[in-house]
């Protein structure tokens, strides 16, 4: 989601700046820019005076100014914390028995579960993600099924072998995990 956002923000704010850059470099070369245009030739400014002081005795001017600048101060805010909120788990904390701990690289332990839950029968691929805390991780798998497997027989023997395997092995007391199920996409079958 954070990544769509991201692409769509920066690809509007640079179309925006390219055209209005664009249309400025235009005007200033010598082009002639249509009449309904915000200025009228090289010379001219962008705000007169006059435009920038049309709107200063109505009533609705300041709130709705003063709205929309809060408004972009709040998404540029949001956009702000949710780049800097991290939400890959780095490492986990596996519990060695002797009251040490020692730490396990997610990345590490991601890759097997993946490719543990690609190995069984009907998988085509997998992903997983590991996310909270490295003494309580959580994990997020994304499954390709094939066309011909059974969501319920894949989600059951990823419950039971990969994901048990993964909690097993890392000494967790739980290991709760979001396992999101789509299908390979294939051709129609044809029935004679």
């Amino acid at each position: 989601m954070l990544r769509t956002v991201n692409r769509i923000a920066v690809g509007l704010v640079g179309l925006i700046l390219v055209a209005f850059g664009g249309s400025v470099l235009a005007v200033g070369l010598g082009a002639h820019p249509p009449s309904w245009w915000i200025y009228d030739g090289r010379h001219d400014v962008l705000l007169s005076r006059a435009d920038r002081e049309r709107w200063r005795d109505d009533g609705w001017w300041w709130p709705a100014v003063i709205a929309v600048l809060a408004v972009c101060v709040l998404l540029a805010l949001w956009w702000l914390v949710a780049q800097l909120r991290r939400r890959r788990l780095s490492e986990v904390l596996v519990d060695t028995g002797d009251g040490e701990g020692a730490l396990l690289r997610s990345r590490a332990l991601e890759g097997v579960l993946a490719g543990e839950a690609e190995s069984l029968d009907g998988v085509e691929r997998a992903g997983a993600l590991l996310t909270g805390r490295r003494s309580t991780p959580r994990v997020r798998m994304g499954l390709v099924l094939a066309p011909h497997a059974e969501p319920g027989t894949a989600l059951r023997r990823i419950s039971e072998e990969a994901l048990a395997h993964a909690r097993d092995s890392a000494g967790l007391a739980a290991l709760p995990a979001e396992v999101r199920l789509r299908a390979v996409k294939h051709r129609a079958e044809r029935v004679t």
